[in-house]
């Protein structure tokens, strides 16, 4: 689950806001109410069973896309941000999270992806999974949130989408029944080019196959700032800012772009170590479980090598933040973090204070 889906309906929010708790895609979506929209069926996508795709949909979901970060019970404070055992696939119900201060919609149920065929997908077709999995499209033809991060997974490959499905038909059904959604605002299908990044002219294949996984892993979409209306700030892709308050705390993401305030200091061993114990900065600093540090750790070496030869590539931004310090308005992101007085605002925002 991304933040910019919560954040990108703010501007609907300031008119039903205060009345209503609204979730958009970190930070969000501000349109939907419960609308239902049919849509004509696309070629049927066939996703055949075998071996191969087994092993690499299990990779998938329980590595760089971290599905069950959504779609299952996390445990924040016991289990790194792991499913409770027996829940893996069979959804949630959040409750009790914010980001950018912004509380997630009431009632906005992580759908139960297990084989359940009366509270799961057991009766989906693989043309439907896909639909949702990359086209923002429910199994009964609903747009679904942006929560759902369809717009970063639409740069799957066919093959990797079907052994996503191989690998969720695979998973014991759970029968877990979920409230239907009930939305302050009506989705829209929204893929968001704007959070696509830029990819060198000159990439090589490592860093063109980091930039693959950096897509589906979302990175941006939590550790980018954003405006008021829930758009990254014109050149701080990467640059860290977004808060993000449930059950791990209250934590802004880090700047991870090759700018000394953020991972300049960064090799490739120590970005792979980073993500395989959860401790930053040379093992010093614990990593909050919001980050799926515990999802991508199950990811290989040279996965991992290639996502930070792609950061390496990035634009650096200019971002100061540290959440073992003391939390002050940063006039740059807009929130309060640690070091937040350090930090300019961007040339085209005026210098403030905190609303």
């Amino acid at each position: 689950m991304g933040p910019r889906s919560y954040l990108s309906l703010l501007p609907c929010l300031a008119v039903l806001a205060l009345f209503a708790v609204l979730f958009s895609r970190t930070v969000l979506p501000l349109r939907a109410q419960n609308a239902v929209t049919t849509h004509p069926q696309q070629t049927e996508f066939v996703a055949t069973p075998s071996p191969e795709r087994l092993a690499r949909g299990r990779y998938i979901v329980t590595g760089i896309a971290h599905c069950f970060g959504c779609h299952g019970e996390p445990d924040f404070k016991n289990l790194a941000s792991q499913p409770k055992p027996g829940t893996e696939g069979a959804g949630d119900l959040p409750k009790d999270l914010s980001f950018n201060g912004v509380p997630i919609e009431l009632v906005l149920p992580h759908p139960n992806l297990t084989p359940d065929k009366e509270t799961g997908a057991g009766t989906w077709t693989d043309a439907q999974f896909e639909r949702a999995i990359r086209h923002g499209i429910g199994h009964d033809g609903r747009i679904l949130s942006s929560a759902m991060p369809y717009a970063f997974f639409r740069s799957m490959t066919d093959e990797d989408v079907a052994s996503v499905i191989v690998y969720l038909r695979s998973l014991p059904p759970v029968h877990h029944v979920l409230p239907q959604r009930k939305l302050s605002y009506t989705p829209k299908v929204d893929f968001q080019p704007e959070m696509e990044p830029a990819i060198p002219s000159n990439a090589t294949d490592q860093v063109k196959h980091g930039w693959y996984l950096v897509r589906i892993a979302q990175c941006n979409d939590c550790h980018s700032p954003y405006d008021k209306d829930g758009d990254v700030l014109p050149g701080k892709m990467f640059g860290g800012g977004l808060t993000m308050t449930g059950a791990w705390g209250t934590v802004v993401s880090a700047n991870i772009t090759p700018d000394p305030s953020g991972i300049a200091h960064y090799d490739t061993a120590m970005f792979i170590k980073t993500i395989r114990t959860g401790r930053a900065s040379g093992g010093t600093r614990d990593l909050s479980t919001i980050m799926p540090y515990s999802y991508f750790r199950n990811m290989t070496d040279d996965d991992l090598a290639a996502i930070f030869a792609y950061l390496r590539t990035v634009s650096p931004v200019c971002h100061r933040l540290d959440n073992s310090e003391a939390a002050v308005y940063c006039p740059l992101c807009r929130q309060k973090h640690g070091f937040g007085d350090h930090n300019e605002p961007p040339p085209q925002l005026p210098k403030d204070s905190p609303k």
